[in-house]
């Protein structure tokens, strides 16, 4: 009998230590729930007391140009390349022959390039010559009536960035080319078809042979450049109606500001190509102004800066 009180006493005070301790480990909880909803109000409250201003925030200069300069390298480390004036239109390139190889890449020029070139060129327009194909020297011809010049290659930045682009659309080397030539026809005036390609020995000792033609050009009426050796038929083109007389008389392309004609006077095989004969139609209405950019089999020596 007394050993079955003392296992009941016994039972009676762990079910008593279990209930105490139970109830302490619920106040504790409790404890940290109620801290935990405190911290979060203070926290609450002190977001939303943080002192508002309507005046614009103190601009930190310098590490604006610093960003500014950052903005302006490269990813190589180099400053960023300049690459033209004004913006240009959408850019896309058309296959207008295959003999000769012959493109048009529209939109090659901004307007305000186009501007550019007329400018530096007006105060040193002089008669155009060709060459003679006996003496390799340049030479009045009534075949030729337009007035031009030449830009010096990499005359200044912007003349660059378009010879930049010129080496990248015809995957020639800038020093390959010369000059730019910028040309100007009045009404009447032309240039009777011709190759670019030379047939005399002085002239190609510079640089070899002019294998390829960049054109550009702009007029209002005539004007075309005519391939009239171009083994397509012409008069499919959807522009045929369009074409003055002179322009009828073979493969032409419409003079457009900033569009660029590139043309080979050399066949993949290095051959000269005599489909590349090519020609300036008279100007009918407004004024021609146009860039010839020859490019060479071998690298241009400059020359004349102007």
């Amino acid at each position: 009998m007394a050993r079955a009180f003392g296992l009941m006493k016994n039972a009676k005070a762990r079910a008593l230590h279990f209930k105490r301790a139970s109830l302490t480990w619920t106040l504790g909880m409790a404890l940290l729930l109620l801290l935990s909803v405190v911290l979060v109000m203070r926290l609450a409250v002190s977001i939303f007391s943080l002192p508002v201003s309507t005046d614009p925030p103190k601009r930190n200069t310098a590490a604006e140009r610093r960003l500014d300069e950052a903005a302006s390298v490269g990813v190589h480390g180099r400053a960023a390349e300049f690459d033209g004036l004004g913006e240009r239109k959408d850019q896309w390139i058309e296959v207008v022959s295959w003999e000769p190889r012959a493109a048009v890449y529209h939109n090659f020029l901004s307007k305000e390039e186009c501007e550019y070139l007329i400018g530096l060129a007006k105060p040193h327009l002089a008669k155009s010559s060709v060459v003679d194909s006996t003496t390799g020297k340049s030479k009045d011809s009534g075949v030729r009536t337009s007035f031009g010049m030449f830009l010096a290659r990499g005359k200044d930045k912007v003349v660059r960035a378009i010879e930049k682009r010129i080496a990248d659309f015809t995957h020639l080397p800038v020093e390959h080319g010369e000059g730019l030539q910028i040309l100007h026809y009045d009404i009447g005036q032309k240039y009777e078809p011709h190759f670019d390609y030379f047939m005399d020995e002085y002239n190609t000792k510079n640089g070899g042979q002019r294998m390829a033609t960049v054109l550009i050009s702009d007029v209002e009426e005539g004007g075309e450049t005519i391939f009239p050796n171009a083994k397509v038929n012409h008069s499919s083109l959807p522009y045929y109606n369009e074409l003055s007389e002179c322009g009828k008389k073979g493969l032409s392309v419409k003079p457009k500001m900033g569009d660029a004609v590139l043309f080979w006077s050399m066949k993949p095989d290095a051959t000269l190509d005599p489909s590349s004969l090519h020609g300036a139609c008279p100007v009918i209405r407004g004024n021609k102004w146009a860039a010839p950019k020859w490019i060479r089999v071998h690298e241009y020596k400059k020359f004349k800066p102007t």
